[in-house]
């Protein structure tokens, strides 16, 4: 079974870290119709009384506009590559030893297996990292 590897955008927002702050985000989203799926959320240290969420995807001109006016942005600086297909031992592994032997740093990286599966978001601090990533990727996991 093939993997689908592909640049995706990654949306992020900040939101109040209080009980309901990133319900508040993923309600204005869920009304304009997205299906989201890949969530992150994490408070940020260095902001007090804050965090930071990122997702995708957001796809219709609808809730493109609803995640600009619940505060979501994409960003040149935030570049994801998705990896989905068949999870196997060392599927880890071999991804990040392929972009590390081409001297391509993460800015982060998230992954899960359910069942047989795999779904894996690497982030990039550059576009250039992210377009080399996808072409090593694709080699690395024929």
């Amino acid at each position: 079974m093939a993997y689908a590897i592909r640049k995706v955008d990654v949306w992020a927002a900040e939101i109040d870290d209080r009980p309901g702050g990133l319900a508040e985000k993923l309600e204005t989203l869920a009304k304009a119709g997205a299906s989201l799926e890949f969530i992150i959320s994490r408070r940020a240290p260095d902001k007090p009384g804050t965090g930071v969420v990122f997702l995708t995807p957001v796809k219709t001109a609808k809730q493109k506009q609803a995640a600009t006016e619940a505060g979501f942005s994409t960003s040149s600086s935030l570049q994801s590559v998705r990896v989905e297909g068949p999870d196997r031992p060392g599927l880890g592994t071999k991804m990040t030893r392929a972009l590390a032997d081409a001297g391509i740093n993460l800015r982060g990286v998230s992954a899960a297996a359910l069942g047989r599966r795999s779904v894996t978001y690497f982030a990039f601090d550059n576009a250039d990292d992210a377009a080399n990533a996808v072409k090593l990727l694709k080699k690395a996991l024929k």
